[in-house]
């Protein structure tokens, strides 16, 4: 199976200054789950808002590299045109209108569609994800809770009927029984839709459950990548990202066990 997404050797820079991302590389092939791993500061950010167009906003942008989507290069496009060619970030803490019921947020979510008559038929798929929004599908959603918040703002990205979905910590600050129940419901919508995903997640062990392939950064560039089973034992991940630790070591490029990154092998 062939990439769907190509991150090539991409340098970011923000206000002309701060070099965040250094020869940044990733690929995320057609139907998986795709996990990008590391601590605070890496650059997994960054890397999802490179993808998404989004970086103008903040002063950012790509200064070499390239990344394609399904053959085409995106990085000079707009957002807004990322967006229509099938690409939806759902972005950390949710972002979801708050004044705005279920209802019209799933309706926003679908604003870029020009298949209007199946727009209610796709929001009845959004409510067998997520029985909970068609229960409060006329609250407002600021009274939601945060698991409830965070399953609209997925359903209003599957409303876009994305080729492919970045989820940008989806488990942040959510108890962990709701953080179980949202990733099984991403699983499935992997699965049953078709939908490729690329997934920033601070909980490594989770992650590297959930998805089939990882990526850990660290300084603004790749150290790691493999299939998730095989990084799950592997000692320099258990050490740093499972909770394994041993003391004295500073920087995962540096541990004695650390390898040169390998490419995907589709």
């Amino acid at each position: 199976m062939g990439s769907m997404l190509s991150v090539n050797n991409i340098e970011v820079v923000y206000n002309e200054v701060v070099l965040v991302l250094k020869g940044m590389s990733l690929e995320v092939p057609e139907g998986k789950i795709v996990t990008l791993l590391g601590a605070n500061g890496a650059g997994k950010t960054t890397t999802l808002k490179a993808i998404s167009g989004l970086l103008k906003a903040e002063e950012g942008e790509v200064t070499d590299g390239t990344i394609e989507f399904l053959g085409e290069v995106i990085n000079k496009k707009e957002a807004e045109d990322i967006v229509k060619g099938g690409i939806f970030q759902v972005m950390e803490g949710r972002r979801i209108f708050k004044d705005l019921t279920v209802t019209e947020n799933l309706i926003v979510g679908a604003h870029i569609r020009k298949d209007r008559d199946n727009i209610k038929k796709d929001m009845e798929t959004v409510f067998t994800y997520f029985p909970r929004l068609k229960e409060r599908h006329k609250q407002v959603a600021g009274y939601m809770s945060g698991g409830e918040q965070q399953m609209l703002a997925i359903g209003r990205a599957l409303m876009s009927k994305p080729k492919m979905m970045m989820l940008d910590e989806p488990s942040l600050g959510l108890a962990p029984l709701l953080v179980k129940e949202i990733f099984e419901i991403v699983m499935r919508i992997n699965k049953e839709e078709g939908t490729t995903i690329l997934l920033v997640e601070q909980n490594a062990n989770l992650a590297l459950q959930v998805a089939d392939y990882a990526y850990i950064m660290e300084g603004g560039k790749v150290v790691l990548d493999g299939e998730c089973e095989e990084l799950r034992n592997n000692p320099d991940v258990k050490e740093f990202y499972l909770g394994q630790s041993d003391a004295g070591k500073k920087s995962f490029k540096d541990v004695k066990h650390y390898k040169r990154r390998k490419r995907w092998l589709s």
